[in-house]
């Protein structure tokens, strides 16, 4: 079978071209190949297999582009790589791995192409077209990928126990497929990763962050959630998660099961957003209800403070697992801790007052917070469905009047503490924070507008009251 339509960027020419003056045999390999036959969007990266030096095919790919091009060698990987119009190439030589049991690091020889497709993950990555001039667009399926293309299944081309054992991030890479395609994992892969699954101890938190995280940005990442629970791998990457699994029955009180609510809140949000730390924070928000929960006699299940817990367990999850200790982590952590704010809100009589203060919390992230509340919405009551939504539209009506009017969103006080100092001749002092902080809790509870003139005036009634006098030119 020729698939010459898929290699019509000038990009494979000139690598033909420079194949064959080095006549070295050489292929496209692996996820552009895959793509192509999916129709996916156009591959930004292209991987080529050479049959013997794949850097001195990188090298001499670069002498023959129509402009100069920097060829990036990594000797350690034995690889090379090259930009070329907004596409990264990158070149190998094929070659065969074997590994130890403690390390997905393998040990590398040179190889056929038929050692470096058994090295690969599964059968769909294990696709390659001839480059040769003599071949070109010739392709080459040695383990039936087409087919498993065509028949939506992720499956390894060797022995899944092997696979899986040698390289555990495999186990990853199979769950994040099936999610990112809606591919179906085949039974004896599925279980292979069930048996081998804490395999995954030995690979690196960034390696598995990076696959965590393109399941969440897929199109339905409860998928590979429910994937990652069921084979066992999800209680040694995100052990609070598979903490709120399970339904607790007392006195027949019982409460939902917190995971697969979880799970939901993420589908919706993902319909909604394509903000990977809204999408985390939709899948932690509720992480704080397993230490919290308690059974009261009188109420029932409660899970007082989880907000508050889960914003703590949030900073510990990301140090754990090496994540972004900066803006995103405090993102993801203030969303968490007020999950809940807008709920309750949209259950009593929304007040100017409580929508300036969930503003002024919330700040330019309000939007954010209103869409993971509104994803939190998971009864099954259409009544009630309708209801909770209908609210949650009144709370954003009412944020777009409040906030046009007193500009709470970035509140800058109107009266900065060096002014207050100015005004009263005061050095630092106890009062400059009293008389700020009494002038932003008016303007919050909507008893002067958010204006420097009514700051002003409250600013003197304020200071008089604490016994200070305002300079005489005032």
């Amino acid at each position: 079978m020729n698939y010459k339509e898929a290699l019509t960027h000038p990009i494979f020419n000139i690598i033909s071209e420079s194949a064959d003056q080095l006549q070295l045999d050489s292929y496209v390999i692996g996820g552009y190949v895959r793509d192509f036959v999916l129709k996916r969007e156009n591959a930004k990266d292209i991987d080529i297999v050479a049959i013997g030096d794949g850097i001195k095919l990188a090298q001499q790919v670069a002498k023959n582009l129509p402009f100069k091009t920097k060829v990036q060698v990594f000797k350690t990987y034995g690889t090379a790589m090259l930009r070329y119009d907004g596409i990264e190439v990158e070149f190998v030589g094929a070659r065969k791995e074997s590994y130890t049991e403690d390390s997905r690091n393998p040990a590398i020889e040179n190889g056929t192409l038929e050692d470096d497709q058994n090295r690969r993950d599964f059968t769909i990555n294990a696709l390659a077209l001839n480059l040769n001039k003599k071949y070109f667009g010739d392709l080459l399926d040695p383990f039936n990928g087409l087919e498993d293309l065509k028949s939506k299944i992720i499956k390894t081309p060797l022995n899944p126990d092997i696979t899986y054992s040698d390289d555990p991030l495999r186990m990853l890479r199979a769950i994040r497929f099936a999610t990112q395609l809606n591919f179906t994992i085949e039974a004896e892969s599925l279980k292979s990763i069930t048996k081998n699954s804490d395999r995954i101890k030995i690979i690196s938190k960034e390696r598995i962050i990076t696959e965590i995280n393109k399941i969440l940005e897929s199109k339905t990442p409860s998928l590979g959630f429910l994937l990652l629970e069921k084979t066992g791998l999800l209680k040694f990457i995100l052990p609070e998660l598979t903490a709120l699994k399970g339904v607790d029955d007392i006195e027949g009180q019982r409460h939902k099961d917190n995971f697969y609510h979880t799970l939901e809140v993420v589908d919706n949000i993902s319909e909604h957003t394509d903000n990977l730390w809204l999408r985390w924070a939709a899948l932690l928000h509720d992480i704080g209800k397993a230490p919290t929960k308690k059974f009261n006699k009188k109420i029932g299940w409660t899970f007082h403070g989880h907000e508050f817990e889960g914003s703590k367990m949030v900073y510990r999850l990301f140090k754990r697992l090496k994540m972004p200790l900066n803006d995103k982590m405090k993102f993801v952590q203030k969303m968490v801790l007020m999950s809940s704010r807008p709920i309750v809100l949209a259950q009593d009589l929304v007040t100017d007052s409580a929508v300036r203060r969930l503003v002024f919390d919330a700040g330019e992230h309000v939007d954010d917070l209103m869409t993971l509340c509104e994803a939190d919405i998971t009864t099954k009551n259409p009544k009630k469905f309708k209801k909770y939504h209908n609210n949650f539209k009144i709370v954003r009506d009412k944020i777009i009047e409040v906030e046009e009017r007193d500009h709470i969103k970035n509140f800058q006080p109107p009266i900065s503490g060096e002014e207050i100092m100015q005004t009263f001749n005061l050095k630092p002092s106890r009062e400059i924070g009293q008389i700020k902080e009494y002038i932003k809790e008016s303007i919050l509870e909507g008893l002067i507008p958010n204006s420097y003139d009514d700051a002003f005036k409250l600013m003197i009634k304020k200071g008089k009251e604490l016994g200070l006098s305002p300079n005489s030119e005032l």
